[in-house]
């Protein structure tokens, strides 16, 4: 059983930079991790669907968790997924991998455990084989990925995270309070902590008693969800401000998402590119700049408002 715990607050979903010839750039990806620590970041999420993880290699996820750990440098803890297989020897070894880098945890994709149409007795068959095929020190988390569908963790699979110990991270996707209030009753009193991906219900989700954010908007303000989640009980008419906006704000990840993030990043004076795998850069129009453009002015308007 593991003894670590998660960090509460800020874990963004890492991106991923590529050189214009389509290589995972890893001077960027040095000078993004320093951006998300700045930020006030509580730890990193790598190898996620953020990253691309689709679309990298099993040596290029083990690659990139191992980077993005040596780039945290004991800053933050780094957390990753990166088991994308369909067949469930395939995953352990992939899990077995991604742990061996150093990462604090590692965080289960829950649709790759069963199919759509399978139920939770073979879900959590197969959990459990996996579970029991891994080091007992080795921290695991769940992600709803909404990729290649979206699986979200039943009561029952909670109740088994708790009880097996093994569990310290969920990142949440269902944007349904009465879901996570359901998941977070389930979790009181253990180490397993939930972190909301979705930005809208964040507010009302933390308190609920959710540890975090763990979402796509880390990676346009950062700062901006750290501020809310660090003071939202402290100064409430300020978080209910600051929540309009974020809610308001996450629409801009519907609009062509990871490039536009890669975008975002690049205002903020990294050396990242737009180039992707999951997208033509090129799909990013004018008039979808410009929108990213006018939502980082929003943003900083938002960091020189005084918070008391």
């Amino acid at each position: 059983m593991s003894t670590r715990t998660i960090a509460d607050g800020v874990w963004p979903t890492m991106i991923t930079p590529f050189t214009a010839g389509g290589e995972i750039d890893y001077d960027a990806l040095g000078a993004l991790v320093d951006w998300y620590v700045g930020s006030g970041a509580a730890g990193l999420f790598a190898v996620c669907q953020s990253s691309e993880m689709f679309h990298l290699s099993l040596c290029e996820r083990v690659r990139l968790s191992k980077e993005c750990v040596r780039a945290a440098a004991g800053r933050v803890p780094v957390i990753a997924s990166g088991h994308v297989s369909n067949a469930l020897d395939d995953q352990i070894d992939e899990v077995r991998r991604i742990a061996d880098t150093g990462v604090q945890a590692v965080v289960l994709i829950s649709n790759r455990l069963a199919r759509e149409y399978e139920d939770d007795e073979v879900f959590l068959r197969r959990l459990d084989r996996l579970v029991s095929a891994l080091p007992d020190d080795v921290l695991l988390g769940f992600y709803e990925c909404p990729f290649p569908y979206k699986r979200l963790v039943s009561p029952a699979v909670m109740r088994y995270g708790v009880e097996s110990g093994r569990f310290g991270f969920l990142k949440d996707t269902s944007c349904s309070l009465d879901d996570m209030r359901q998941k977070i009753r389930i979790a009181s009193g253990s180490t397993f902590k939930l972190f909301n991906a979705n930005a809208a219900t964040l507010l009302e989700s933390l308190r609920c008693g959710a540890a975090g954010y763990s979402g796509v908007m880390a990676n346009f303000h950062p700062d901006l969800y750290v501020d809310l989640v660090a003071n939202h009980r402290s100064n409430p008419k300020h978080a209910e401000r600051l929540q309009a906006f974020l809610g308001l704000a996450s629409v801009i990840e519907r609009q062509y998402y990871p490039v536009n993030a890669k975008y975002a990043l690049s205002m903020e004076g990294l050396p990242l590119s737009t180039a992707s795998r999951t997208r033509d850069p090129n799909g990013l129009t004018d008039a979808m700049k410009m929108e990213v453009q006018q939502l980082a002015a929003v943003a900083g308007a938002y960091r020189a408002t005084p918070t008391a």
